[in-house]
């Protein structure tokens, strides 16, 4: 990137580029997705069934789900979206490059640096509560709720859009909850949070922490609310290391 001075409508123009680059690396990551179909559903539908590793490694006892389409176009357009949200996963580092490669000539070398640290850990923890939530706390919560019968007369079937929903959903919501440590950091950074803080007030976190872990995890078993609390408790006591002891 030059560093000759632009005009607005030249930063304008740069930025139309880097929007136009990153749009098109997240067309053709999703239309690979797209094309890799049963690649891409033999992942994304694999915790319903009870080979899936996290059930082996627990050794839950053997369940059926079963999964129906009630729409015309629900498959199709579940095909579609399943594949558009995994090319924005797998291409946000590139656009998040294209657009640091956009403001870094207006950062002096320590906000660089500081922006890197930042954009990367925050990346690194999205993609890690992502993980989480597909290995752990949506397993647990499709075994729970789509097993759950009020009487033997209703029998329990769980739709495609329901499921990719519920997926996807949850996916967003760990994601954003694992970027309390770098959130935290940021504060402590900046003068605003301090480890002495963060222990004090640890009870008080722990209450809004089983809060955090009920709306998330929509079930009413006490082994379920504490397999989503615990990463997020873990996450809490790591964040009050990344943070100055006193202010």
């Amino acid at each position: 990137m030059s560093d000759t001075p632009q005009t607005f409508w030249g930063h304008l123009d740069e930025l139309r580029w880097v929007l136009l680059r990153s749009l098109a690396v997240v067309v053709i990551v999703a239309v690979a997705l797209f094309c890799l179909k049963e690649w891409l559903f033999a992942i994304v539908l694999a915790p319903h069934s009870a080979d899936f590793i996290t059930y082996r490694l627990m050794g839950a006892e053997p369940f059926s789900v079963d999964l129906i389409n009630t729409e015309l176009t629900e498959q199709f357009m579940t095909h579609m979206r399943v594949a558009f949200y995994g090319a924005l996963l797998f291409a946000l580092p590139y656009v998040l490059y294209e657009l640091f490669r956009f403001v870094s000539p207006g950062l002096y070398a320590y906000e660089r640096r500081a922006a890197v640290w930042v954009v990367a850990s925050s990346y690194v923890m999205f993609a890690l509560g992502t993980a989480v939530n597909y290995f752990i706390v949506f397993p647990f919560t499709l075994r729970f709720l789509g097993t759950y019968q009020v009487s033997p007369d209703v029998t329990p079937m769980l739709t495609l859009q329901s499921y990719i929903d519920t997926l996807i959903s949850m996916s967003f919501v760990m994601g954003v909850v694992f970027e309390l440590p770098v959130l935290c950091a940021i504060l402590g950074r900046a003068g605003m949070l301090s480890g002495r803080v963060m222990r004090r007030y640890r009870r008080h976190a722990v209450i809004a922490i089983l809060v955090v872990a009920a709306i998330i995890t929509p079930t009413t078993d006490i082994f379920t609310l504490m397999i989503v609390s615990l990463p997020i408790w873990l996450l809490y006591e790591a964040s009050i290391l990344l943070v100055p002891r006193k202010m």
